[in-house]
């Protein structure tokens, strides 16, 4: 009998679970830059898998924030979340 927290058991993704190569390529490297200024940190945002928005968290009070994509856009890669 395995100590407990001496054994790990890993599952692999079907081949119906594993994103596609084209999401993948099109989501990498793929965030924005936020300061978020409930609790004075920086942190990235990254592209959601449906392609629509970038989504995260603040990373000390896990304040949800979403950045929608949209037609005409903006060049900004940087931005402040209140």
């Amino acid at each position: 009998m395995a100590e407990k927290g001496r054994q790990l058991d890993l599952t692999s993704l079907t081949g119906s679970e594993k994103p596609s190569s084209s999401d993948a390529e099109e989501r990498k490297g793929k965030f924005l830059g936020v300061h978020f200024a409930c609790c004075d940190v920086y942190s990235r945002i990254y592209l959601s898998r449906d392609l629509t928005a970038y989504v995260g968290n603040c990373p000390r009070c896990a304040k949800r924030i979403q950045i929608l994509v949209g037609s005409g856009g903006t060049n900004s890669r940087f931005f402040t979340a209140n």
